[in-house]
C-alpha cells in the first residue's frame, strides 16, 4: 500500500479520535477495510465513555464490521501503533495488513505483527502525533490508565 493511499484511509480514524477526544475519552481512532477497499468499520476508544476496559478503537471498529467470512486482506487503520491486545486481534483474526498514524507516543506491537507476516505501514503522521502528545501532556493519569502503566 502507498503511502499516499494509507493516508487517505487514515482521516476516518482521525475522525474517530476526534469524536472519541469530543466525548471525554482517549483520542485514538480506528477503521477496518475490506479486501476491496471498503470500510467495514470504524470505532474509537470508549474505555472511558463506556466503562468497558476492552474497548479499544481497533476491537470497536472490528466489532462494527460485524462478522466477516474471511480478514484475508483487509487493512487496519489505527491512529496509534496497536497495544498487545489489538494486536492479538489482528493476528487472531488474519487481517493482512496494519497502518498505523503514529508509533512516538506508544510502541506497540507492530514490530511484533511485522515478525509474523502482517504488512505494517508507520506513517508518523504529525496530526496523529499532536492529538496524543496533547492528551497526554494534559491528561497524565488517564493516559498511563489506558496504557497499563500505574
Amino acid at each position: 500500500m502507498d503511502d499516499s493511499h494509507a493516508r487517505h484511509l487514515l482521516r476516518i480514524a482521525l475522525d474517530e479520535a476526534r469524536a472519541g477526544l469530543a466525548e471525554g475519552g482517549i483520542p485514538i481512532g480506528a477503521a477496518l477495510y475490506g479486501a476491496d477497499g471498503g470500510l467495514l468499520g470504524r470505532g474509537r476508544n470508549r474505555r472511558v465513555q463506556g466503562g468497558d476496559p476492552s474497548a479499544h478503537a481497533e476491537t470497536e471498529a472490528f466489532r462494527a464490521a460485524g462478522r466477516q467470512r474471511s480478514y484475508r486482506g483487509t487493512t487496519m487503520v489505527t491512529t496509534l501503533s496497536p497495544c498487545w491486545y489489538c494486536s492479538g486481534l489482528v493476528r487472531q483474526f488474519g487481517i493482512s495488513r496494519v497502518v498505523v498514524g503514529e508509533a512516538r507516543t506508544f510502541r506497540g506491537g507492530h514490530d511484533w505483527l511485522a515478525a509474523h507476516g502482517v504488512e505494517v505501514l508507520v506513517l508518523d503522521d504529525p496530526e496523529c502525533a499532536a492529538l496524543m502528545r496533547d492528551f497526554v501532556r494534559e491528561h497524565p493519569a488517564l493516559w498511563n490508565e489506558d496504557i497499563g502503566d500505574d
